[in-house]
């Protein structure tokens, strides 16, 4: 099942894709998509519903975060050895964690803001997890009974802020609209292996990453169960597993975003996202 919510900013709606690809609402029967609707129970239940019973929306209309109120978001990096190389750093022997900021989080077709100072503004195409049911301490055998769908997302991120002066990934990925997240969650029955799966991301229509799942360094399931190890993870909590080759960062000489610029993502059976990059309307002041 595909499960997303339409709408303006801070007036979602629940919504389902039915199976000629279509928006359904899904009002009459949740009132949101949270942490509250993520459990398998209630999964099962709107799974029953017939889809094309429901009022149809207008594929035009704007797409929200898939699932409201995501408490944190933890991500993954270094997670794919050609990343890893074109970044300069060794290839980890444990995950590499950090965190984005929940204000970070944006629909998967809102424009991307450069900060008001910012001059190396980068991308980076990633399966996310989306926390079903609360896990800690979770075997890595049992890991993937814990999620309750995936997504796509972009991990958008400023280099400078990140690695330069005082350095600090959070800080470089945490800005606002730097966590794009779409365009559907995928409910995990529809996924039969995640680290089976095609990955890419475009800039005005050229390629720039490639790669699939099956060349992570950390799976789904490992990285579920190591961060249980070392934090509750709650339903509805975001996990951004890395990213393949191809970032900016790795360009010789580097190359970053221009406003104006629109960045093309998705993934296999997850379907695609895009988002323009915006002048900051605070930049005339700096």
């Amino acid at each position: 099942m595909k499960l997303l919510r339409f709408g303006e900013p801070g007036s979602e709606k629940p919504g389902a894709i039915d199976d000629d690809g279509r928006i359904r609402d899904l009002s009459a029967h949740i009132d949101d998509i949270g942490p509250a609707q993520l459990d398998d129970a209630t999964l099962a239940t709107l799974r029953a519903i017939d889809l094309k019973s429901l009022p149809a929306v207008p594929a035009s209309i704007r797409r929200g975060p898939p699932v409201n109120d995501i408490r944190k978001v933890v991500c993954i990096g270094l997670n794919y050895s050609d990343h890893a190389a074109e970044s300069g750093l060794p290839i980890p022997e444990e995950p590499v964690v950090f965190m984005k900021a929940d204000t970070s989080i944006s629909g998967p077709n809102d424009d991307v803001l450069m900060p008001l100072v910012s001059r190396k503004l980068d991308w980076e195409v990633e399966l996310g997890i989306i926390i079903g049911k609360q896990a800690h301490y979770v075997e890595e055998s049992e890991a993937l009974d814990y999620v309750a769908g995936y997504c796509v997302v972009n991990d958008v991120s400023e280099r400078e802020f990140q690695i330069e002066g005082t350095g600090q990934w959070t800080k470089g990925k945490s800005h606002d609209t730097f966590c794009p997240v779409g365009p559907e969650l995928t409910t995990r029955d529809e996924v039969a292996d995640p680290q089976a799966l095609d990955l890419w991301l475009d800039i005005d229509g050229k390629r720039m990453q490639t790669g699939n799942t099956s060349l992570m360094i950390f799976s789904v399931a490992h990285i579920i169960s190591y961060l249980s190890r070392y934090m509750t993870l709650r339903p509805g909590d975001l996990i951004s597993t890395g990213t393949p080759p191809g970032v900016g960062l790795g360009f010789k000489p580097p190359r970053y975003l221009k406003a104006g610029e629109v960045m093309s993502l998705g993934i296999q059976g997850l379907g695609e996202i895009s988002q323009k990059v915006a002048v900051h309307p605070g930049s005339a002041k700096v």
